[in-house]
């Protein structure tokens, strides 16, 4: 199971990156992100965000202050590249070929 648990995490961290990559001025909100994951099948919890951004962050993916309510997330120069496959991470899905 923990196998499935890390692929989950990893496809969570790839649409994440995806989205923000995507976003105007890079940004967007936590609860955002659960719609974003649900919306491409990748099934999460606030939790499961934050446990994510938190992950991103602590990596250098991300940068947000969390003021326990509302939690507003920019991509990082280097989880742009992440997002857009110029870079890799052993912790992100590496996106596919033309995504």
């Amino acid at each position: 199971m923990k196998d499935y648990t890390d692929t989950l995490s990893k496809h969570r961290r790839l649409t994440i990156l995806k989205f923000l990559a995507d976003s105007p001025e890079y940004t967007s909100n936590a609860s955002i992100l659960v719609e974003v994951c649900d919306n491409f099948g990748v099934a999460s919890t606030h939790d499961q965000i934050a446990g994510e951004l938190s992950w991103l962050k602590e990596n250098g993916f991300v940068s947000y202050k969390d003021d326990a309510d509302f939690i507003v997330v920019s991509a990082t120069e280097r989880g742009v590249e992440i997002a857009r496959g110029k870079a890799r991470h052993k912790g992100v899905q590496q996106p596919r070929p033309g995504q």
